[in-house]
């Protein structure tokens, strides 16, 4: 029997394949756990359909984050610290406190998990923040930790 998996199967496929699989097969497990539908034409015609609509949804996210990168890459942050001996900041400044400034900055909501800071800045100085918009977008932020008056 053929069917049209609707999600990935360890072992036979991903969402979206039509699949050769034994007639029990399908209909003890894949149908009735909602993994596959038989792949008649018109279940074959819808899922064309979706897949349309989903190629559609990712262009658009992946241009609207391709504008985000451009904007990202233009914005300078600037924080103003207290440090101690030797211009070591008291504290540090961290990917949540990145992100929050990003926030403020563009005026919607920022995940601070996208900020890949390897490790707190503890030092005076300019930094390239690297932010992951998608897989294979990264855009730099510029970082300044000025000392604070």
């Amino acid at each position: 029997m053929k069917v049209l998996l609707l999600e990935n199967v360890k072992g036979l496929g991903k969402a979206g394949e039509v699949k050769e699989v034994a007639d029990g097969y399908a209909r003890n497990y894949l149908i009735p756990r909602g993994m596959a539908v038989p792949a008649t034409p018109e279940n074959l015609s819808q899922a064309e359909y979706k897949k349309r609509i989903q190629e559609a949804k990712m262009k658009r996210l992946a241009e609207d984050m391709q504008a985000l990168a451009e904007a990202l890459s233009e914005i300078t942050l600037t924080f103003k610290v207290k440090v101690g001996e030797k211009d070591k900041l008291f504290g540090s400044i961290t990917n949540a406190e990145i992100a929050l400034a990003l926030e403020r900055q563009l005026g919607r909501p920022f995940d601070k998990h996208k900020v890949e800071l390897e490790e707190p800045i503890k030092q005076l100085g300019i930094y390239s923040v690297p932010i992951r918009l998608m897989p294979g977008l990264v855009a730099q932020v510029r970082v300044v930790v000025e000392k604070e008056d």
